[in-house]
């Protein structure tokens, strides 16, 4: 349904339900898009719904399947955060994961502020669920198991991809992922270490080549997953 705003409502949806609004969202609903229909999603199902009572009534489901995939974001904190987790949403993560690397300087970040943001790229990009925000762990406590990562040290010169290990990445359709353990991961602002590098390779994690430039981390997010997501 076109132009039909989308809400998530955090609580069960079914049939003949009716689900509490939050005061920003009857506010978003009655006065800036002033409509009483919408579309209320959670769990990976979306239904019609109506503003009734001030409350949400849960009206029949649709058939619009969930986007969502089922893998991890991995990420170092970064200053432009809001931009790194809107993609990656946008792009169907199944969690994320705050990785803290040597280099990480963002360390004081408003995470009730991320879920909110997280929660309004799932709504603006038809998403009927919503990706699990883990809590951050340190580098050395990641699973670095087939793990693929942006290496910028594996830059693409002239067409020719200069000490790329791309063709090890195996497809898995379990997690539509070219990965092992369906995680992906980007550093920081400044990049990972000589010493973390020599970490992910040690651990089994794999270089994926990103092009001829240098990325920022919120743009390497993105060019990473549209990579490596399977069709």
């Amino acid at each position: 349904m076109k132009n039909v705003p989308r809400i998530f409502i955090d609580s069960e949806l079914r049939e003949g339900a009716a689900a509490p609004l939050t005061q920003e969202q009857l506010h978003y609903l009655t006065r800036v898009m002033r409509t009483d229909r919408f579309l209320a999603f959670n769990g990976g199902v979306e239904y019609n719904a109506e503003v009734e009572n001030r409350r949400a009534k849960i009206l029949e489901k649709t058939c619009h399947a969930d986007p969502s995939g089922d893998w991890t974001f991995c990420f170092a904190p970064i200053k432009r955060m809001e931009d790194l987790l809107a993609g990656v949403v946008q792009m169907g993560a199944g969690r994320l994961l705050p990785v803290i690397t040597e280099r990480t300087v963002a360390q004081h970040i408003n995470w009730g502020r991320m879920k909110k943001i997280i929660i309004e790229n799932c709504e603006q990009s038809g998403r009927n669920s919503v990706p699990e925000l883990l809590p951050p762990i340190s580098f050395a406590s990641l699973d670095k198991k087939g793990l693929a990562f942006g290496d910028e040290r594996k830059l693409t010169i002239n067409n020719e991809q200069l000490t790329v290990n791309d063709k090890s990445l195996t497809h898995n359709r379990n997690c539509s992922l070219f990965t092992v353990n369906c995680q992906l991961f980007v550093g920081p602002e400044g990049g990972f270490s000589d010493a973390e590098f020599a970490a992910l390779e040690k651990g089994g994690a794999i270089g994926v080549n990103l092009g001829k430039t240098i990325l920022r981390s919120e743009v390497a997010a993105i060019a990473l997953c549209a990579k490596l997501i399977g069709g």
